[in-house]
């Protein structure tokens, strides 16, 4: 088993992939990760749409070019009527789905299957494309996929600010 710590590191954000498919017992393993990750008050508000039909590929790439071709995208979204809320109002659900996005992306990664995580595209019409029920919130989409052979990582993959710059001890 592979140090998380070095797992981590070595994840990169993948955008070109290969036309293998993703064997079924790994996307489970995928989508695992993101049922067992923590929730506020264990609420498990993420919802996740897994598109993968040819029609729901043409659809969500008609509007965004950052699912650069991977074989399927898994739209995360969080459930409005089953998310906590802070003491000052804040919805859980945003943060929520956002920790099962992580959980999938470094699942991925262990199992040989890269991803990129992806906000760049409009929510509203995204909402709108597959018909999204009010209560249910878009957060990301995660297109995953073999990484192709010619994929790297970006030169900024390993740029890091300096650890006393992001730490604090108080």
């Amino acid at each position: 088993m592979q140090n998380f710590l070095e797992l981590a590191c070595e994840r990169y954000s993948v955008r070109k992939y290969s036309d293998k498919e993703i064997e079924d017992e790994k996307l489970d393993k995928i989508l695992k990760a993101a049922q067992v990750s923590p929730t506020a008050n264990n609420s498990q508000p993420q919802r996740i749409f897994v598109i993968k039909s040819d029609d729901a590929l043409k659809k969500i790439r008609s509007f965004t070019p950052y699912c650069f071709n991977a074989p399927i995208v898994l739209m995360i979204c969080y459930d409005e009527n089953v998310s906590g809320n802070a003491a000052d109002g804040h919805d859980y659900g945003a943060d929520d789905a956002t920790i099962a996005t992580a959980h999938m992306m470094l699942e991925a990664y262990d199992l040989g299957i890269g991803s990129v995580w992806v906000r760049g595209y409009d929510k509203r019409e995204l909402d709108k494309i597959f018909d999204l029920p009010e209560n249910l919130v878009s957060v990301a989409l995660l297109p995953i996929g073999y990484p192709a052979e010619n994929s790297k990582p970006s030169p900024l993959h390993s740029r890091n600010i300096d650890i006393n710059d992001m730490v604090t001890y108080l």
